[in-house]
């Protein structure tokens, strides 16, 4: 049984270790048009929907489409991703907008396990679906914390680990996953207002059945 532990801990080291590389990245989009849907991200549009329009930072922006919402909501939009592939698209599909909205984003290259964003520099700062190993996401989740404003907003979603439970195909690797709970075990009560949810959607398994996924959602206002 240990040798087995110890088997799968060193699988999983391997596969994220290739995981969380630009290299990777950038073949994984330089392979297809598009690998995610265009649209902003619901839980995002939700949290935004009661905001004022101030500075924003998109973690893992990807193909750009929420730093790409953001901005047509007023927003000023820095934009981030380990791939230079993934940033080049998403600055392409703010130019398609128009100018005036593209000059509102920012896009810049940046290794997520090691870059720590301005302290206190943004009024939304939003992490979607980024899952890393436990020490190395906690480790980000505090720096993205302290990037926040006094009154900002900090909004971090993920995959929920009881997903692997159902048909939907998450990638088997359940030390990846995290609950809105124990990224909120990160922050300081007594410095923020914390709320912690997991959500259940629809969505259509690999059978063409209906399945239920959950979300986890922490979303913290930090206190003036």
């Amino acid at each position: 049984m240990a040798d087995a532990h110890a088997q799968h801990a060193t699988e999983t080291q391997q596969v994220t270790e290739i995981m969380f590389t630009a290299e990777f990245w950038d073949e994984r989009y330089g392979s297809t048009d598009r690998v995610w849907s265009g649209n902003p991200n619901p839980h995002l549009v939700t949290t935004v929907a009661g905001l004022a329009p101030g500075d924003a930072l998109d973690v893992g922006s990807g193909e750009g489409a929420d730093a790409v919402w953001l901005a047509g909501q007023g927003w000023r939009v820095t934009g981030v991703d380990v791939s230079q592939v993934a940033l080049g698209r998403a600055a392409a599909h703010a130019a398609e907008r128009g100018g005036q909205l593209a000059e509102r984003i920012t896009w810049q290259q940046v290794d997520v396990l090691s870059w720590d964003p301005a302290p206190a520099r943004y009024d939304l700062v939003s992490a979607q679906f980024m899952h890393l190993p436990r020490p190395a996401l906690e480790a980000l989740h505090r720096r993205l914390a302290a990037a926040v404003r006094p009154g900002g907003t900090l909004l971090i979603v993920g995959h929920h680990p009881s997903d692997l439970e159902t048909t939907i195909g998450r990638p088997r690797l359940p030390e990846l996953m995290f609950t809105a709970e124990q990224v909120a075990a990160t922050l300081d009560e007594r410095a923020w207002e914390i709320r912690a949810e997991t959500p259940g959607r629809e969505v259509t398994g690999p059978d063409g059945l209906p399945v239920t996924i959950h979300d986890a959602v922490l979303t913290a206002v930090r206190r003036r």
